[in-house]
């Protein structure tokens, strides 16, 4: 989708990031806050010594007065932007942060701008992912791949992108096998955890490694879906909760106590109670807990009839985004 050039009423939603070197970068956070804040722009930006990573949503104007304003940070000139829109504002506030990475991996030494595996442009993904020479993994986390992934694709079953390079050194040998060196392509929602991932790869010693370039959202955005290899919905990071091909909004809803994607069926189940748990984290919450999440619930209500915004108590969030 291309930015349109003026405001339409529709809500843009741009999903960013780069890896530059901002040693200077909490020096920017107070300036770009205030101009989100100016342009009605809510979501998360990340600052960090190693770039710039977020998701904004807004009037189209908005938004591109306030990726002007990050293209001007150093070596951002060619930020990677990937546009979508939304029926409603998919974001209760703005927060820009400051953070030790800007996508959370842990790993000492790693740096994209050095050493990242080869692109691979999405009309040319499905070649390379059905070759059976081919290993395909999922850098995503659990709660993600469980709404959709690619044909052949392996899931790691990790919680966290911290949990990825140890998930990869105790499966090294069982995927690679001694002395084999097959393809090794690895995707994610929008491109940022596979430049850590594949750089991870080729510090690890392994050089045949290949990443979707622009992740699944520029693959569901420019695929057609008779050509599509992939299967389900794409998790996103925002009360969308999911989308599908060509980047329409998805089926899912959110459970507000765990934010686990929830379906229909689990809306239908005696676990599921508004805002309070889901099957999923049911078993995992005390009574105590919940019945914080209730009174939180009914606060938001009381609220919303006042024509507020009530912020609530702070929910279990995700560690990547």
């Amino acid at each position: 989708m291309s930015n349109p050039n003026s405001d339409t009423g529709e809500v843009l939603v741009a999903a960013l990031y780069r890896f530059t070197a901002l040693d200077d970068f909490a020096s920017l956070r107070e300036s770009l806050q205030a101009l989100c804040d100016d342009q009605g722009v809510r979501g998360t930006l990340l600052l960090a010594r190693e770039g710039v990573n977020g998701t904004i949503a807004g009037p189209p104007s908005g938004i591109e007065i306030v990726l002007e304003h990050i293209r001007a940070f150093p070596d951002c000139a060619d930020l990677d932007v990937k546009f979508s829109s939304a029926s409603s504002m998919p974001f209760n506030r703005m927060k820009v942060r400051l953070k030790r990475e800007i996508v959370t991996m842990g790993e000492e030494g790693i740096d994209p701008r050095r050493s990242v595996g080869t692109y691979v442009d999405p009309q040319d993904w499905n070649e390379l992912i059905a070759d059976p020479d081919t290993i395909v993994i999922d850098t995503r986390n659990d709660y993600e791949v469980a709404v959709g992934t690619f044909q052949r694709a392996i899931d790691p079953r990790t919680a966290s992108f911290r949990e990825f390079p140890g998930w990869f050194r105790e499966q090294r040998e069982r995927l690679l096998g001694e002395g084999r060196q097959p393809k090794v392509a690895m995707f994610c929602t929008g491109g940022i955890r596979c430049e850590k991932s594949t750089a991870f790869l080729k510090q690890e010693g392994v050089e045949d490694v290949f990443h979707l370039k622009g992740g699944i959202l520029k693959y569901l955005e420019t695929v057609p879906e008779a050509e599509s290899l992939w299967e389900g919905e794409c998790f996103v990071f925002d009360n969308r909760v999911t989308v599908g091909h060509g980047l329409v909004e998805g089926s899912y809803g959110l459970c507000h106590a765990c934010r686990n994607p929830i379906t229909e069926d689990d809306r239908a189940s005696d676990l599921y109670e508004e805002g309070v748990s889901c099957p999923h984290c049911h078993a995992e919450r005390t009574e105590e807990q919940r019945a914080s999440y209730r009174e939180r619930n009914k606060q938001q209500r009381l609220a919303a009839e006042r024509g507020e915004q009530h912020v609530g108590a702070k929910l279990v969030r995700r560690k990547d985004g």
